[in-house]
């Protein structure tokens, strides 16, 4: 055989060899992922059939620079626009079908479906980061919101965690079929909000009348009610064997006010924390931290309530957010805590009491859950290790026992 056809010939079978690996590559997109999600519905004037939607999704596949935001089908969709909640700045967008999404990551995406593509302002940063889009839009929806003679009614399956329905001003809530607050806001309409505690669809029925007497003016005391479901701070504990008394945690938190750039996080009283470390989840930038006791709490953050001379904090910082900007920022560290973390014979006690929402416990590998003494969304990890999803829709802690065995 000459060296030209073996030159061929070679040539040839490398092409054969690298082709299905090109064409897996490129065939299979990373599978679009998403989180922290919250919407906000305003019904407009009754009789249109129309509400605004303001909904607030976090995309979570590193390294996508595109999320997709499915147009439901039925629903006539107007006036989109999109921001950065970063940095708010307005993001790029069309609309396009089902299979272009699909093409971009979006599993199940029905080739006759629409979606809002959005081009996010940066590439997802890896390890946990983050591409945060506030997208808003009117959608017009005969079957999901209609009149009952004086009754509007809002009839709509709500899969998303967290929502909050406004009526329209001058309407009284007359009902509603899924457990909520019920918050005024300073225009005076009425909003109901709710965290979707449930894996299937929340499905939401609201109806409300005309309130001729019902006052715009809004009291002191509901000025000073939280909306529990907007509230978007979560934690993550993974333990470590109960020998050791000790947990690695992170915890998201989002700062929107203007000039801030430091967050105290002061150690609860019994515990020891080490290993801290902090990142910015939009950027993916490492942010400076130290350990802090006592008045050299106050002399790094002013505005701390409670410091005592035993009170040990740990003291994030991070550039200070911008007006109309916000940042995320991710806070890990290790606590140990014998008290509350243990061995009772061959048993792992773990007590904590939960006061943000969104709460998660990972058990060390190797050990079987028993007891729970909350409800919780159980799962197992890839690695074996079993999860505990717990929701507190509540606006206090929720005492939390967990007990497991050695596999």
């Amino acid at each position: 055989m000459s060296v030209f056809r073996k030159t061929l010939a070679g040539t040839a079978l490398t092409l054969l060899l690298a082709a299905p690996l090109h064409a897996q590559t490129t065939a299979q997109p990373l599978q679009q992922t998403e989180s922290d999600g919250y919407t906000r519905y305003e019904l407009l004037g009754p009789g249109s059939h129309k509400f605004r939607i303001v909904y607030e999704i976090t995309a979570s596949t590193p390294g996508a620079t595109a999320y997709y935001n499915p147009i439901r089908q039925g629903s006539v969709a107007t006036d989109e626009r999109v921001n950065d909640r970063a940095t708010g700045k307005p993001l790029k967008f069309e609309v396009v079908p089902g299979d272009v999404a699909k093409a971009g990551g979006v599993r199940g995406a029905s080739p006759d479906g629409s979606y809002i593509r959005v081009e996010l302002a940066r590439p997802v940063p890896a390890d946990g980061g983050e591409g945060r889009v506030l997208i808003d839009k009117t959608y017009e929806d005969a079957k999901s919101y209609y009149q009952e003679g004086d009754l509007i009614v809002f009839d709509r399956p709500l899969g998303v965690k967290r929502n909050a329905v406004v009526l329209p001003a001058g309407y009284e809530l007359v009902s509603c079929n899924y457990p909520a607050q019920v918050l005024q806001e300073a225009d005076g309409r009425i909003k109901i909000a709710f965290w979707n505690n449930t894996p299937a669809q929340a499905p939401l029925v609201i109806k409300a009348l005309p309130s001729p007497n019902l006052k715009p003016a809004v009291s002191s005391l509901a000025k000073a009610l939280d909306e529990r479901a907007y509230q978007n701070r979560e934690i993550m504990y993974f333990l470590q064997p109960p020998e050791t008394h000790s947990f690695d945690l992170y915890h998201d938190y989002t700062e929107t006010r203007p000039g801030v750039g430091v967050y105290v996080n002061v150690v609860r009283a019994g515990s020891a924390a080490s290993k801290p470390s902090a990142r910015d989840l939009d950027t993916g930038a490492a942010l400076k931290w130290e350990m802090l006791k006592g008045n050299d709490i106050l002399k790094a953050a002013p505005d701390q309530k409670g410091v005592t001379p035993e009170t040990e904090a740990i003291v994030f910082h991070f550039d200070p957010v911008k007006a109309g900007q916000s940042a995320r920022l991710r806070f890990s560290e290790t606590y140990t805590d014998a008290e509350r973390y243990k061995l009772v014979g061959d048993e792992l006690v773990w007590r904590r009491a939960f006061g943000r929402p969104l709460n998660t416990v990972v058990l060390p590998a190797g050990w079987v859950l028993t007891n729970s003494s909350v409800p919780a969304t159980v799962k197992t990890q890839a690695d074996g290790r079993v999860q505990l999803e717990f929701i507190n829709p509540r606006t206090d802690e929720i005492d939390t026992i967990i007990t497991a065995r050695r596999r």
